[in-house]
């Protein structure tokens, strides 16, 4: 599956990305206001995992965002579980160079449209760190609308944060 944005795509991981991916991933601003889970450094070796994991996803949920055939960033909408079933997180980040050009903003869409007609969604929330300003620019422009602040509910490299959350809602 591609989706195709002004200048990138949206795909699947393919081996070959591993370069690309750890080349654009091992940036501490990259990596600033994302989960643990993303590392930093970024190595070789994390890539190679990453890559090989991503290619038994069973629905797609997960793409590379691909620029002149490099992986600039990745872009995901995690389903959620149990009460939570009918709801997806999004997530997403992209290689320092390529900011401030709209390509997030644009992928956001993107996925989003994917995600309500191929998925089965009816919400698609994001939770922000409260420094991270552009990302929540980004969730405006693509529609999302702030449901509301989570007092002290992140802690990162050893700051304690709000999270804003955003969230869309399936078109009726």
């Amino acid at each position: 599956m591609e989706l195709h944005g002004t200048g990138f795509i949206l795909r699947g991981w393919f081996d070959g990305d591993e370069e690309s991916l750890q080349k654009h991933a091992d940036n501490p601003k990259v990596s600033t206001y994302l989960l643990d889970r993303f590392p930093y450094p970024y190595t070789i070796n994390d890539a190679d995992k990453w890559v090989t994991y991503m290619q038994h996803q069973k629905i797609q949920t997960n793409f590379a965002i691909v620029i002149d055939g490099q992986v600039c960033g990745g872009i995901a909408v995690d389903l959620m579980i149990d009460a939570n079933s009918k709801a997806g997180e999004i997530g997403y980040w992209l290689g320092e160079p390529y900011w401030g050009q709209g390509i997030i903003t644009e992928a956001v869409k993107l996925l989003t449209n994917y995600a309500f007609k191929n998925l089965d969604i009816i919400r698609i929330q994001a939770g922000v760190f409260s420094q991270n300003t552009a990302s929540m620019r980004v969730l405006e422009k693509a529609g999302y609308v702030k449901e509301g602040i989570l007092r002290n509910a992140i802690i990162k490299n050893g700051n304690v944060m709000d999270k804003h959350m955003y969230a869309i809602l399936r078109p009726e």
